[in-house]
């Protein structure tokens, strides 16, 4: 039996009672960013689902909500690491929202009071980065490895977890600045390699075939003349 036969109107009431009270709790929503901070973290979002609000009329119009302001932006982070990115405006993202205020331990950090009663508020929202609407999904998406990526797919840092391997795709510099950098195993390098400063190897250096340690030189002759190149 279906339950409105048994308490009538009073569930019709009901139902539009409870409606009227979700209408006004938030959870998630998909929003745009406008503006990002990065000495707060934090950025000004615009909510990218429209309200659904009643004119003095009692007719129902689509609304664009306010824009957010001072959203706190989620890097992944720990363990003293952090992964960070840049944030564009135009950047999609889901913008989750507390259950309770959050200024107080947004400004103080710890555990803190509610600085007002608020419920599921606008005000209360986590922006989350990287989520995509279908016109701005990434194409090429390695299905075998995981990547640090640009969206174009052009430069990126991949591992492997089955071959074992990292490859690196690189159209510009690759910069490291570093008191020692130690390679253990060999290198293979395709192209120019230019060194400033002084170059030390512990065993051999082989050029051409030619060993720098043990090999000899021909057309020897005495006294002023030099000598041929390496044979």
């Amino acid at each position: 039996m279906d339950i409105r036969q048994l308490v009538g109107n009073d569930f019709e009431n009901g139902q539009m009672q409870f409606s009227a009270k979700q209408a006004n709790i938030w959870t998630a929503l998909p929003g745009i960013i406008q503006t990002y901070d990065a000495l707060k973290m934090t950025c000004t979002v615009q909510p990218a689902i429209q309200a659904v609000l009643f004119d003095a009329n009692g007719i129902p119009k689509n609304t664009t909500l306010p824009l957010l302001v001072d959203c706190p932006i989620q890097f992944p982070s720990g363990g003293n690491c952090t992964i960070t990115f840049p944030i564009n405006p135009g950047d999609e993202c889901l913008i989750v929202f507390s259950s309770r205020c959050i200024d107080a331990w947004w400004q103080s950090s710890g555990v803190q009071p509610q600085a007002e009663l608020r419920l599921h508020d606008l005000s209360d929202g986590f922006v989350i980065l990287g989520y995509r609407s279908v016109p701005r999904v990434l194409t090429n998406i390695s299905l075998t490895a995981i990547q640090i990526r640009s969206d174009a797919g052009d430069t990126f840092i991949e591992l492997n977890p089955t071959t074992k391997a990292v490859t690196m795709t690189v159209p510009g510099n690759v910069n490291i600045t570093a008191p020692t950098t130690t390679i253990t195993g060999d290198v293979h390098i395709t192209g120019d390699v230019q060194v400033d400063k002084t170059l030390t190897a512990t065993t051999d250096v082989i050029g051409g075939g030619i060993h720098l340690k043990t090999h000899k030189h021909g057309g020897v002759t005495t006294g002023s003349g030099q000598t041929g190149v390496p044979v």
